[in-house]
Order: structure tokens, then sequence, then C-alpha cells
């Protein structure tokens, strides 16, 4: 099949989210589309997939116009979809969500589960997907677990164009290895891959043709081997990155100690946090950091273990309303579900933690503090009015973390805080970061990307099976010891942990 874009424009109220954009996509090949959050992305798949229509261009499948008015009609013509917010009922099973419009029933129309499992069981190890099982309950998988399910979902009625958008921002580093032979087999089978991600090097390594978006306008479609990633940044954001490392900080007064500290999914965690350090926490998805930022935060019990604020004993949490007491944010990885009010304002979303500092909301002056931090964070919106579910991800993680900046705390914690975003959002992020430890607060920085904690930390504690296996500093680290650390098997020596 070839897939055909011709000159699609789409209006919004006071804005032109799509100019113009033409583009071809061909079987057997993979294209990569990359640009900043609002770039006009996520508008272009949702013209393609049938959630929206143009107000001009049209769309052609070899060489015929196709008009989608749903999403079910995109997938009828072989268009299938890999959302970066997962489309997963936890309800269901496994084989259930997979497998969804395709039951397999008998004669009478009745559902026949032993063939309905047999069914997922050979699809999940044709995909190399054999370590899950058919008959899990979607609500027991692990964030990356969930996103593979996915991407077995959208393969399941073997359409010709595959969509994956963001996929490997929640899974890890095997995972993306297994993702990636997945596309190479479609490739060979004639199968079109759209690859939408911010991962550039992720686009280099199995991208074909790669098209730049910016607000709204392409670019350029370029072949992968004829450009580099230096000059798609500059495409994409209209100005140089440059990369900058974290300079090695003498050690401080400690902010935070936490002394072994154990409960579900974590045992013997010993660390601290000093006063103007950015302390990293790397390991697989599933090892465990996420459950350890948790129980510091109160969001989850901690049955042993005591810790340490600016040197005063406390008792671990039992909600996160006497952290934030105690001068500890916590930007979560899951911005959708666990971060944002969705349906709330801007603004609301930035002084809700008036209310777990008992604060006295005066909601002109909260209002005023609202916009200072849009100009001040750069959140690119027409007025703090504005419901945080319309902003791009760049722009809603930056609320997210304004609301925890207008708390003051001393204490950060940030897990996968550029998870989803683009290169220029992230770069703003990283100023910031070590702008806040430059001002004496501490940072614990939970990461999956290697890259980040190497260019922002002092020290990266790498966490495997719920331990602690080795703390290095960050002159020693290199991204093939951290990765080695986070993968060995059980059983196998451990490495001594470095102080």
């Amino acid at each position: 099949m070839q897939l055909q874009i011709q000159d699609i424009t789409k209006y919004f109220p006071g804005v032109k989210a799509i100019d113009g954009i033409s583009l071809t996509i061909r079987a057997g090949e993979v294209h990569a589309i990359c640009g900043e959050n609002g770039a006009g992305k996520s508008t272009l798949l949702n013209i393609i997939t049938g959630n929206l229509q143009p107000d001009k261009g049209s769309l052609l499948i070899d060489g015929k116009q196709v008009i989608f008015s749903s999403p079910r009609q995109a997938f009828a013509n072989g268009i299938a979809i890999v959302y970066q917010h997962l489309s997963l009922v936890d309800s269901l099973s496994i084989a259930e969500n997979i497998f969804a419009s395709f039951p397999a029933v008998d004669q009478y129309g009745f559902l026949k589960r032993s063939l309905l499992l047999k069914n997922t069981n050979d699809l999940l190890h044709k995909l190399d997907l054999g370590y899950l099982q058919a008959g899990t309950l979607v609500h027991t998988l692990s964030a990356g677990q969930k996103q593979m399910v996915e991407i077995a979902k959208s393969l399941a009625g073997n359409p010709s164009v595959v969509f994956l958008d963001e996929p490997t921002a929640a899974i890890s580093e095997k995972d993306v290895q297994i993702l990636f032979k997945i596309i190479k087999q479609l490739k060979q089978q004639g199968v079109a891959i759209v690859y939408i991600s911010h991962r550039l090097r992720e686009i280099f390594e199995i991208a074909d043709i790669i098209t730049v978006l910016k607000d709204g306008r392409s670019q350029g479609s370029f072949k992968a081997t004829g450009v580099d990633s230096n000059q798609l940044i500059r495409l994409m954001v209209g100005r140089e990155i440059n990369q900058e490392v974290t300079l090695q900080r003498k050690q401080t007064a400690p902010l935070l100690t936490i002394t072994n500290f154990r409960g579900k999914g974590f045992t013997n965690i010993n660390f601290t946090i000093h006063k103007g350090e950015i302390l990293g926490m790397a390991g697989l998805i599933g090892a465990g950091r996420t459950e350890i930022a948790k129980a510091i935060f109160g969001s989850i019990p901690v049955e042993e273990g005591s810790m340490e604020i600016r040197k005063k004993h406390v008792r671990p949490f039992k909600h996160p309303v006497h952290a934030i007491r105690q001068g500890i944010g916590y930007v979560t990885e899951d911005r959708k579900s666990q971060g944002m009010f969705s349906e709330k304002t801007i603004a609301e979303n930035i002084y809700v933690t008036e209310l777990a500092l008992k604060r006295e909301v005066q909601p002109q002056a909260l209002n005023k503090m609202a916009v200072d931090w849009c100009k001040s964070l750069n959140i690119k919106t027409p007025t703090i009015q504005k419901k945080v579910v319309e902003l791009s991800g760049g722009n809603q993680q930056k609320v997210l973390l304004a609301r925890w900046l207008h708390g003051n705390p001393d204490i950060l914690i940030l897990d996968e805080p550029t998870h989803g975003i683009d290169v220029g959002a992230k770069f703003e992020i990283y100023q910031l970061i070590r702008q806040l430890a430059s001002e004496g607060k501490g940072i614990l920085l939970i990461s999956s990307e290697m890259s980040e904690l190497l260019n922002l930390c002092q020290r990266i504690m790498v966490i495997r099976e719920g331990r602690i296996v080795a703390l290095l500093d960050a002159a020693e680290a290199t991204e093939e010891k951290i990765l080695s650390l986070a993968m060995k098997q059980s059983g196998e020596q451990i490495s001594p942990i470095i102080k």
C-alpha cells in the first residue's frame, strides 16, 4: 500500500494547526516524523486515522482518494495506530484487549475462550512477547508491558500501515530491541511503518525517511542517511541546542537521608541527597524506581526504615500532604493519570498545592502568580484559563513543574520529567533543573534516558530488582556500565556500591 497526504490543512479557533503538509508513505519503509510538541504531529495523526477531518487537502491510498469518518474506517482500510497514551481496558485480559475487534466465536456467535487464548499466545510468541500470558488482566501489568500489548493489538488485524506514536517512551531497553525486530519483520513483509518519536537516536537506527514538522508546516523529508541529528534539531526548533554537562559540586549539607527503606517492590534502600545535588536513579522498567519515589513521598507504605530531612528525624510519610508540608515535591512519571487535573485550567493545576499547604486562597493573586509562572517557564498558552488537556505534552509538563516550584520545595523528585516531550522543551527543562540545583535544591532524577542522567547528575544510583546495586560518581559512569549493572540476572555477582 502507498498512502499519500496531499496539502493537508487544519484550522482550530485562532490557530492553523496544520498548514499544507504533503508526504508519501510507502510499503516496506519506515517513515519517521519528528518535531517539537505543538508542531502538528498529533493533529496530522488524527486526520489520517479519521479522528479529525481536514479543512483542506486529501488522503490517497494507492492513488485513490479516501475519506475516513472514524478510526474504525481507517482500521478497515489497513491503517493501525499505537497511541502514545494507551487505549487498553484495564479490567479485561490481554487476549480480550488484543482481539477486541476480532473475537474468536463459534458458528452461533458465542465466544470461544480457548481459541481466543490460543490466538493471543500465538501472536505474542510470534512477536517475541512470550513472557506475557493471554489470560493476564491488563491492570496487573507494568506500563512497559501495557505498551507492548498495545503494539500487539495494533498488529492483530495484519495492517498495511502502522503508526507508532512514541512507542518506546515507557518500555525497557530489552523491549525496545524487540520492537525494532518487529519493525524489521514488518518491513520485510511490505508493511509501511510511520514512526513518531522525539528520540533521534532511535530514528536514525530504524528510519529510511525522516520528515520534520515545525509550527504546523513540513520542513522537508530526507533520507535518514543524508542528514544528522544537529540538522534535524535546527529544523525542529529553529536554533542550536547546545548540550551542557552539569559540573561536579562538592558535597554539602544533607537534605534527605533514607535509611533501610523496605516496601512492596524495594528493600534495603539507603542514600542521601545533598543541598545543590542532582542525584540520578537508573534502572530498567519494573526495577522499583517509581516505588521508591512514591514511598518517599508517602504515596505507598513503607514497611520498614527511617528518614531524615535537613538532619532531623521524621517518620516515613503516610500521605503525600505530609511530604509536601515537609518541603518535598514529586513530578510523577504518568502526568496524564496521576499528575494533571486534565479538565481543570492551567491556573487551577498550578495552585492546587495551596490546598495542601493550607494557605489562604486569593483567586486574583493566584491568577497573577499563574501568569508569572507561564512567563517564567515559557508555557505556551493564550490564557491561564485554558484546560491543561488542551496543551502539548511539553507544556503540560511545565505546568506540573510550576505547581511544585510554586510550593518552593527544598527536595524535588522528578520521575521521567522529559517523558514524551520534544527536544526543545527538554532543553528548557534541563536548564531549569540545573538552575534549581544551583539555588540549593536537592533533586532526585529518575530517568530511562542514559544521556539525561549522565549530563545532569553528580551521582547515579542503579536499581535492580528493588535494590541499589551501585552508586556511581558521574565522572566514572558510562551508559554501558549503567546498563550492564541494571540488566544483570539474579544470582550474578553484584558490583560493590561506590560511596
